[in-house]
């Protein structure tokens, strides 16, 4: 690579416009990501355990000087139907949406979608009561 080839991909918002296409190794569980197999040009989470890093404010402006790992939080999915990530950094809190790429584990992007589920804000044994005080006959009919 020449100089100015070198120069012109660190400018700023390059990635905003130019596939990522180097690989890296995650700093949560120590695998080789790769871009190949996302369905994406744009790599920015660990396909194994989710994790990304802090390092945009903006998609693609490599401006963060946090640096931290980002953990996966949350799922939602778009209006258009796709799966989307939530990520929140470990040092400062930021969160950023990440969509799913075409390679993520699916147990893991599962578990992060049935944990609200899973732990929810009230005991489940008081869910008949609930009911009933919201005016229902408080009956699981099933």
């Amino acid at each position: 690579m020449n100089r100015e080839n070198k120069k012109r991909k660190y400018e700023k918002g390059y990635y905003k416009n130019h596939p990522c296409t180097e690989s890296f190794i995650c700093k949560n569980c120590g695998r080789l990501v790769v871009s190949a197999g996302a369905g994406s040009n744009h790599r920015n989470h660990c396909p194994n355990c989710l994790c990304s890093m802090h390092v945009d404010h903006e998609p693609g402006d490599r401006e963060s000087d946090c640096g931290s790992i980002m953990d996966p939080v949350a799922v939602w999915v778009r209006k258009n139907g796709e799966w989307a990530m939530i990520h929140r950094c470990r040092r400062c809190g930021a969160l950023s949406s990440n969509r799913v790429a075409a390679d993520d584990n699916p147990m893991k992007l599962m578990s992060i979608a049935m944990k609200p589920l899973c732990s929810p804000p009230f005991p489940l044994e008081r869910i008949e009561e609930m009911t009933a005080l919201m005016g229902g006959d408080g009956k699981l009919h099933g």
